[in-house]
């Protein structure tokens, strides 16, 4: 059983480790025993801390984890994963670099963060005094803690004229509200069953508002029969709407 997801990381892998070398703890083996104690640990399956799945630890790893806790006055810390100095941090990430980062998206505030790699690695050549320059995984990395996101301007704020959405005379707000027919031709032909050659024509209906394809079926021509067939099909998928319109 996997812990909640709001439980440290490393404190779910102290919490498993301690329950595998615990027993050795708590009731030490007697002399020359320990190794079998330990093989007998690592033959068990344990719960991954986060997925719940099954694993196993070498004989090795679980000898390590004895030793670590057996010499240290907190066995529970001593167990938990370290968290490095520099976690959350950027090292490689000078003050000249960050600096024209942050120029950079002032700048160009809609520009990918490629984009600013890139023009930051054509400044790194200009201007040697950049240093060596981090990678473009440290840039995304170092840009999304900032804040220094891609800025997104919406249609309406580019053109202050322009209207939000487009709306047709015929436009409907619901679903089953209004449905469009129409009938496209092939562009091979099929042979019937009496030798003939025909043009197969595609009846479509749409769901004008929800844009759903309520029925779609191929006739061997476009006629009222072909018609009437296909709608009642769709009504009986989709229910009766309250218009119909056709597309052509």
């Amino acid at each position: 059983m996997s812990e909640p997801s709001s439980t440290p990381m490393r404190v779910r892998w102290a919490r498993l480790r301690l329950a595998i070398v615990g027993p050795l703890l708590g009731a030490p083996p007697s002399s020359g025993e320990l190794k079998q104690a330990i093989d007998q640990l690592a033959a068990r399956t344990w719960p991954h801390p986060t997925t719940g799945e099954s694993i196993r630890f070498s004989s090795k790893t679980i000898e390590r984890w004895f030793y670590l806790a057996r010499n240290e006055q907190n066995p529970f810390d001593a167990l938990a994963r370290k968290v490095p100095k520099h976690a959350g941090t950027h090292p490689s990430v000078s003050e000249a670099v960050a600096e024209q980062l942050r120029l950079l998206r002032r700048q160009h505030p809609r520009w990918t963060f490629r984009l600013v790699y890139d023009n930051l690695v054509v400044l790194g050549r200009q201007n040697p005094a950049l240093g060596v320059l981090p990678t473009y995984s440290t840039v995304c990395r170092f840009m999304k803690r900032e804040g220094l996101l891609r800025h997104r301007v919406k249609r309406h704020e580019r053109e202050p004229g322009f209207v939000a959405r487009e709306r047709r005379s015929y436009e409907v707000s619901h679903a089953d509200a209004l449905w469009h027919f129409d009938f496209h031709a092939c562009r091979r032909k099929v042979t019937t069953a009496s030798g003939e050659l025909c043009v197969p024509q595609l009846c479509g209906i749409l769901d004008d508002y929800s844009r759903l394809c309520c029925h779609l079926q191929w006739y061997l021509q476009e006629d009222t029969e072909a018609l009437v067939h296909g709608l009642s099909q769709a009504s009986q998928k989709r229910g009766l709407p309250r218009e119909i319109q056709s597309r052509t």
